[in-house]
């Protein structure tokens, strides 16, 4: 029994040095990404890439922060944050094989290098399966968890409508093709994407982890979007 507990013990610890070592890492990373883009920022961009907002406006900037304090805090069960890195990679890629006009033009790789481009719209998804293969996370009820990613989607719809109305000028050029109810067919449509990556998630951590014994409170899950 001993060795079996000292053996359990040891395994325990060797699992947590690899999640410092591999926080450690991601934090490295994303502190040397969003310095490269903080340098960025004061180059002579195309026009409209950091007018109004900055790079604030673009959800891609906004996952690299918000994962940023996540590495910073060790906090693994930001769900919000993790949806918004399997979205990016999953609509811009999309999006860039259809016509990266729309979202990436060709104008861009004259100021961020491809390396630049794989490290915020490519990099940021295999950082989130380490994750999930070396950590268990403790996902929210599917309603609560449903709801908060409503919630976090119209702040940022909203975000990107009052910058189209202060300047006159879409965030992604893909938005200028849709009508006013097309807007809201691809909010919905991104907000349906959204909660099947949501249970994709929840049931990979399922099948690798095994079932959790609760669930976190909403309270817990809007302070983890917000507060932090």
């Amino acid at each position: 029994m001993k060795t079996q507990s000292s053996c359990r013990s040891s395994r325990a610890a060797d699992m947590q040095g690899v999640m410092k070592i591999f926080h450690i890492t991601a934090f490295i990373w994303y502190a040397f990404i969003m310095q490269c883009l903080y340098i960025k920022e004061g180059e002579s961009l195309p026009p409209g890439i950091f007018e109004y907002g900055g790079p604030w406006k673009y959800l891609t900037f906004l996952n690299l922060v918000r994962t940023f304090c996540k590495t910073c805090t060790q906090e693994a069960d930001c769900h919000v944050s993790r949806f918004a890195s399997s979205l990016v990679v999953l609509f811009f890629w999309s999006i860039f094989a259809y016509d990266r006009q729309l979202v990436y033009p060709e104008a861009m790789d004259t100021f961020f290098p491809p390396w630049m481009n794989h490290a915020m719209h490519t990099l940021v998804l295999p950082i989130l399966l380490g994750e999930v293969l070396l950590q268990p996370h403790v996902y929210p009820k599917t309603r609560n968890g449903i709801a908060l990613l409503g919630i976090a989607g119209m702040a940022y719809f909203t975000w990107v409508m009052w910058v189209y109305l202060n300047v006159g000028m879409w965030v992604y050029p893909l938005l200028g093709l849709f009508s006013n109810s097309g807007l809201i067919g691809f909010f919905l449509f991104t907000l349906f994407v959204s909660v099947l990556l949501f249970l994709l998630g929840k049931g990979l951590n399922l099948c690798i982890w095994g079932k959790q014994d609760f669930h976190q409170p909403v309270k817990v899950l809007v302070a983890q979007v917000f507060l932090k």
